[in-house]
Parts: C-alpha cells; sequence; structure tokens
C-alpha cells in the first residue's frame, strides 16, 4: 500500500512554526497556525536572450540542438542573398566554412555536423532552386538535387543522411513531399494543404508540418498542422494562431511552435508547444520576428535571426519544465509611495525618499516582516539612487523638483549629509556595498556619465557606452550592472552594461524593454529586475522569470538575486501609488497552505 511517507520520504510532523528547510512535496502541521502546509516548487517555461550571429539575417535555415547548432544561407539586411554558415558552440556563433551557393528561403535538417540544406531562391537565374548541399562538419558538398525546385520550403532529419522536405512555392503552392536516403530525393505523398511559409522538423518517419499560406485559401495564412507517420500526412489539431513564416522545431508528438506574422505584416512573439494532440500556447518570445531560423526540441530549443521590420541577428534559448523563482507577499509599507530608493536585504532593508504628492523623506525600516518609520532624509527627493545596508546606507542624488546633487550617509539612526555629487542628477542607475563604496551612472539632465565614492568624495570615472535616464542599476562598486532606462526620444531601452571597476562593457540585453523599475543584486553576474515585468541575469543572459503579483514601475528594491525584496511603487491596476511589499525566492520553492470549505 502507498503511504505519505513512501512517496515523498518524510511523515506528516507537527511543527511550532514550519520546518527550516522542508523539502518538495512535504507536508506538515503548523500548531501555532493550526494549518495544514506543504512545500512546493514552481516549475515554468522561459525564453531567454543569447549571442546575436555575427551576420543578421532572415529566411535562412538551422539544424541541431540548442547548444550545438549550425544556421546558413538567408537575406541580409539590404537583401543580398548569403552563403554565410554559422556555428553555435551554447554560447556564441562562428563563421564558417560558405554553401556553394548562395540563396535564402531554404529548408535545412540535421546536427551541427551532419546537416543538408536544400531547395531555394536564385535570384540570378529569376527561378527556385532543387539543389542540395551536405555538411560534414567542415564543408559543404553539392549532392543530388530535389525532384521538383522550391523556395519558402521546411523540413527536418536527423543527419544528412535522412530526411524530409514538405511544401514550398515555385511559385505554384505546392504540397510535394520527398524524403532523402543519404543519396537521393524519392517522391511520396503530398501534403493535405498545400503551403508555402511554413514550419516543421521531425524526420522520415516522424514529422510535424504547421502554419504557411497559400494565396488560393481563404485564409490566406493558415493554422493547420499535418502529422506524418513515414508514409501519409494527417490532419490533426490546428495551431491556436495562424501565422506564416514562423519557425519550429520537434517531432509529431513533441514539437515547439514560435513567431511568424500575418499579412499586415504583424510580427509575432507567440510560442505554442505541441504534446501529439493539441497546441497550448505557452511563454513567448522575447522579440516578435518571422523570418526566422531554428534548431533543438520542444523543451530545449534555439530561435535566431528574422526580421522584426529589420533584419536582426538576435538568438534567444528556450527551457521547459525548469524551476523558476516566485513572489510572495510581505508587510506593506507604512508610507506608501513610488520612486523611492532602497539598500539592505531581503529580511533586513531600508526604504527612502519617493513621491506622494510631492518629494518626501520618509525613511522606513523591514525586519522581514513589518516596516517601521525611522529617522527622515535631511533632503526630501525621488528619483534619488541608493545603495548600502540596513545599517549603512548611502542616498544620494535625486529630483526635489530639479536635480540636486546632495548625498547622505546613514549609520543605521539617522542621516548626515556629507560631499556632493560633481554633476546633480536624477533617473540614474546606483550600485554599492555600503555607506563609503558607491557608483552611479547616467541619468537626467541626460548623461553618461560615471561617479565613483570612497566614502568621502564622489569622483569622475569612466562613462557608459549609451547616454540615458530612467536606468537601473544593481551590484557593487567594482562589479556593476547598467541596463534599460530611456533614450532621448522617450523610447525605452533594453541595452545592458557590465561594469568591471575600470569600464562599461555591453553585453546581452534584457529581454524586455524597462525604465524606472526596482532591480537588485550582488555583483555584475547576478542580477534581479522586477517591476512591469521579472528578469534574473547570470552575467550572460537574461531570464524572464514569474512576474510580481501587483505589478508596477517606480518600485524599490534590496536584497540579491535569490533573495529580494520590492516595495512601493506605482501599479496600473490599483491605479495609483502603493504600499505593497513582496519578497522573491529564486529557487522558487514556496509554502502553501491547504484550505478547505464547508457548506
Amino acid at each position: 500500500m502507498s503511504t505519505y511517507k513512501k512517496e515523498v520520504g518524510t511523515s506528516v510532523q507537527n511543527y511550532a512554526s514550519d520546518p527550516d528547510n522542508p523539502i518538495a512535496g512535504q507536508l506538515w502541521y503548523n500548531t501555532t497556525a493550526a494549518e495544514f502546509r506543504y512545500q512546493e516548487q514552481v516549475v515554468g517555461n522561459a525564453w531567454s536572450t543569447a549571442n546575436a550571429m555575427n551576420t543578421g539575417r532572415r529566411q535562412g535555415a538551422g539544424a541541431g540542438t540548442q547548444t550545438s547548432a549550425l544556421t546558413f544561407a538567408g537575406k541580409d539586411p539590404v537583401g543580398t542573398n548569403l552563403a554565410n554558415t554559422e556555428s553555435w558552440d551554447g554560447t556564441s556563433w562562428t563563421e564558417v566554412n560558405d554553401l556553394n551557393t548562395a540563396r535564402a528561403q531554404i529548408g535545412g535538417a540535421g546536427t551541427q555536423t551532419s546537416a543538408l540544406a536544400f531547395g531555394g531562391e536564385d535570384p540570378v537565374a529569376g527561378s527556385n532552386i532543387a539543389l542540395t548541399e551536405s555538411w560534414n562538419g567542415t564543408s559543404w558538398t553539392e549532392v543530388a538535387d530535389l525532384n521538383n525546385g522550391k523556395e519558402k520550403t521546411a523540413g527536418g532529419g536527423s543527419d544528412n543522411t535522412n530526411a524530409i522536405n514538405f511544401g514550398g512555392g515555385t511559385p505554384v503552392v505546392l504540397a510535394n513531399t520527398e524524403t532523402w536516403n543519404g543519396t537521393s530525393w524519392t517522391e511520396v505523398n503530398d501534403l493535405n494543404t498545400a503551403r508555402r511559409f511554413l514550419a516543421g522538423d521531425g524526420t522520415t518517419t516522424n514529422a510535424l508540418a504547421f502554419g504557411g499560406e497559400n494565396p488560393g485559401l481563404s485564409p490566406t495564412v493558415v493554422a493547420s498542422t499535418e502529422s506524418w507517420n513515414g508514409t501519409s500526412w494527417t490532419d490533426v489539431a490546428d495551431l491556436n494562431l495562424a501565422r506564416t513564416a514562423l519557425s519550429g522545431v520537434g517531432t509529431n508528438t513533441a514539437a515547439l511552435a514560435f513567431g511568424g506574422a500575418d499579412y499586415s505584416p504583424t510580427q509575432f512573439a507567440n510560442t505554442e508547444s505541441w504534446n501529439g494532440s493539441i497546441w497550448t500556447e505557452v511563454a513567448d518570445l522575447n522579440t516578435a520576428r518571422s523570418s526566422l531560423s531554428s534548431s533543438g526540441t520542444n523543451t530545449a530549443a534555439l530561435a535566431f535571426g528574422g526580421t522584426t521590420g529589420s533584419v536582426t541577428g538576435a538568438t534567444e534559448e528556450w527551457n521547459a519544465g525548469i524551476n523558476l523563482g516566485a513572489w510572495y507577499t510581505g508587510g506593506n509599507m507604512n508610507t506608501a509611495r513610488r520612486l523611492l530608493a532602497g539598500a539592505g536585504t531581503q529580511t533586513a532593508a531600508l526604504g527612502f525618499g519617493g513621491f506622494v504628492a510631492a518629494a518626501v523623506a520618509n525613511t522606513e525600516s523591514y525586519n522581514g516582516t513589518a516596516w517601521a518609520e525611522v529617522n527622515d532624509l535631511n533632503t526630501a527627493r525621488n528619483n534619488l539612487g541608493g545603495a548600502g545596508t540596513q545599517t549603512s546606507a548611502l542616498a544620494f542624488g535625486g529630483n526635489n523638483p530639479g536635480a540636486v546633487g546632495n548625498t547622505e550617509s546613514w549609520n543605521g539612526s539617522t542621516w548626515t549629509e556629507v560631499n556632493d555629487l560633481n554633476a546633480a542628477r536624477y533617473w540614474a542607475g546606483a550600485a554599492g556595498a555600503d555607506n563609503t563604496s558607491a557608483l552611479y551612472f547616467g541619468g537626467f539632465p541626460l548623461t553618461a556619465a560615471t561617479e565613483s565614492w570612497n566614502g568621502t568624495s564622489w569622483t569622475e570615472v569612466n562613462d557608459l557606452n549609451d547616454n540615458r535616464r530612467q536606468l537601473m542599476g544593481a551590484g557593487i562598486q567594482t562589479s556593476a550592472l547598467a541596463f534599460g532606462g530611456e533614450d532621448p526620444g522617450a523610447a525605452q531601452k533594453t541595452e545592458t552594461e557590465s561594469w568591471d571597476g575600470t569600464s562599461w562593457t555591453e553585453v546581452n540585453d534584457l529581454n524586455n524593454a524597462a525604465a524606472v523599475i526596482g532591480a537588485t543584486g550582488d555583483n555584475n553576474t547576478a542580477v534581479l529586475s522586477f517591476g512591469i515585468n521579472t528578469e534574473s541575469w547570470n552575467g550572460t543572459n537574461w531570464t524572464n522569470e514569474n512576474d510580481l503579483n501587483v505589478v508596477r514601475d517606480s518600485d524599490g528594491g534590496a536584497g540579491s538575486k535569490t533573495l529580494a525584496l520590492a516595495f512601493g511603487g506605482f501599479a496600473p491596476s490599483i491605479p495609483g501609488v502603493t504600499a505593497a511589499t513582496e519578497e522573491w525566492d529564486g529557487t522558487g520553492s514556496l509554502t502553501r497552505t491547504i484550505t478547505s470549505t464547508t457548506e
């Protein structure tokens, strides 16, 4: 007989509070609260940014896995057909040997070391081509042609000896299907719906075709999905969103569809997962685009290139079923406000300054449960910078109204005015470990200036690469991150820069453009950004995480990447300023209460 202890490994025990380190699935009884509680692991799916291709392109092809991929052919930003081939090692793209024939709107299959390129557009000849090339991990070799020259086609395959090709245009839209045995192409049973600019993947015995367009149909853009069993195609459940020029990976039992466009053309970020029976909408791409390429599986995929309206080399990684962090409710602040600063940890934080109907000087201290009012700043202000701990903090810059350069040092009890910034400003990014070590960068009046604090005075150091205001910052004086903000035209930005103690280096962008939201982190390799969206930074990529329960901007932040605190801000759902506080567990391990109702 199965028991709870046998399944989980623990008995249901009584605790006066909660166990110190409960495991996922553990159940216990809290005698003080008179509640049954259990530990839950939050699991989800996410796209994260990765390093861009060397040559941005659309209408190319891909092969391989999430960590070992190949991209080839396509059109560059001026519309020139490419022969360029690039190899992905899980971190970056490297240029390798070109195709023999430059082309776009091509089909691809295989792995990073054993791939096949087939079909495409030949603008010089003014026709579609049937050319097939085989990749051995080093170079491309021309092999036997397709039976039907075609462009805007799709396909899949395990390697350069086993592939399938289906659909496309000549310009007549085709349902034609061909399989490759390593030597020649053989015509087999057609798709049920002729189409071009479709997506699909799989092998000669297990493939899936979905989406695309056919000008002879109404509607022209289709959502139809077909499953291949090695002999024939069968109509199965449609995509939730009809689209053309999309991409996808997987098999007829487990696939992923993403990106694409309609005839507007509106670019889509929509991602759908296929379980062999139905499509389910999951987390969107960070960059909406069409005519993109891909590699991998429905649980670990890579999306690269395409067009957002302009050609891009952007790369994103998809991971399904991963542990995601989660927010849970903490004690409200005493004074609801926005545009405030923060310092400290999740259980020992400080919130100061901000804006209600005007700039305020209020300071509050958080003990992990509740906020207590403590001594105010000497100068009321909002949009200020903050750094340090609950007992050793620094407040600098801000708006009251107009830019101020005032700096104040907190010793755990009171604020003391110290030397001003060299340049008064607000809407800037901040970082710092305590009241003797801080960094302030960017801001308004619009600047890229960076200043470093040594406990006595501010010194101008190397500028950001990019002028911006309303940006976020996190880290310490020698290892910081600057991200997001607004450009001179007030457009929100995704740009991220890393500080090594001497200079700023541009690194991978945020997934979502953002300005004036909360941020915290230990250094330039471990940062959390939160407000309208929540994203975590691992030193290389940003990953989308679960959002705040009260979505907001202009919030304060404290803590680390794994144990953070968000407080105050402006919440569109209220609407208005909020006193709401939320605590972040980056492991996604949450304690839940079992509730019951009686009739």
